[in-house]
């Protein structure tokens, strides 16, 4: 496998602020050289999955989009690999297993028809934004499917996302593979049967907030928030497709599978 993998001959690092973190920055930087972040083949991160996600999100906001091998110094660490110290890092990078990952669109029309659009990685979720239930029409592919979910809100999510908001919100744990996008609802209480629904990843979602004004909803695509939202549209966004790098025993898709299985 290390020989199908491109080599990374110039590498960025990036980290979170923690100590963890700068601390092993500071023992990477004594044994590797690294160039700035826009100019790498490559990017290490150093940090928790919000350092990872941060990290993915600036690289789509400035075009340039990079594999990125990161490294656990944070909690959860979910989309990052253990820090085993600074020796060693060029031999699993040539061993690292890539694996590509495809974000969402998220496209956005306020109440005062001011339009904007966002990328998720993990999720786009809709939330009720005062004590007022939200009511959200969804449509799939041009087709009304519900023409009123009561609740908290709703959200849609990629397989990466899918052991993260959704899987708190009850949903199920997609397979990186799948290409599959699930839709699950948050907190629901018309339909009262409905527990969402399992979407190929070519789906193009609509939802539209019923009576916006007195029931009105925040957009959230990951980290970027929209408030008083009208209308939201999604799809996948094929050509803004994003690689994550991993020891090859700790794939992020055997972790999906083995998070099935925790108790």
């Amino acid at each position: 496998m290390a020989g199908d993998q491109p080599r990374f001959e110039k590498l960025g690092l990036v980290y979170s602020q923690s100590d963890r973190a700068r601390r092993a920055a500071k023992e990477l930087c004594e044994r590797y050289d690294f160039v700035p972040e826009d100019e790498a083949d490559a990017v290490i991160a150093l940090g928790g999955d919000g350092t990872m996600l941060d990290t993915l999100h600036n690289m789509l906001d400035d075009g340039n989009i990079r594999p990125v091998f990161g490294l656990n110094l944070g909690t959860v660490g979910f989309l990052m690999n253990r820090y085993h110290g600074a020796s060693g890092l060029t031999q699993r990078l040539a061993e690292a297993k890539a694996m590509p990952i495809l974000p969402l669109r998220m496209s956005v029309t306020k109440q005062t028809g001011e339009t904007c659009t966002y990328c998720a990685i993990n999720e786009v979720s809709l939330l009720r934004e005062t004590r007022q239930t939200a009511k959200i029409e969804i449509s799939v592919n041009g087709r009304v499917r519900i023409p009123e979910l009561a609740g908290d809100g709703i959200l849609l999510s990629t397989p990466v996302g899918s052991t993260a908001y959704n899987l708190s919100a009850n949903g199920p744990i997609l397979p990186l593979d799948s290409n599959m996008l699930a839709l699950t609802p948050i907190s629901p209480f018309r339909p009262r049967r409905w527990r969402g629904a399992i979407l190929p990843d070519h789906s193009k979602v609509r939802f539209r907030v019923n009576e916006p004004a007195k029931r009105p909803v925040a957009a959230v695509a990951d980290s970027k928030e929209v408030r008083d939202v009208a209308e939201v549209h999604i799809e996948v966004a094929r050509e803004m497709e994003m690689t994550l790098l991993f020891d090859p025993h700790q794939a992020l898709d055997e972790r999906i599978v083995a998070e099935q299985f925790v108790t």
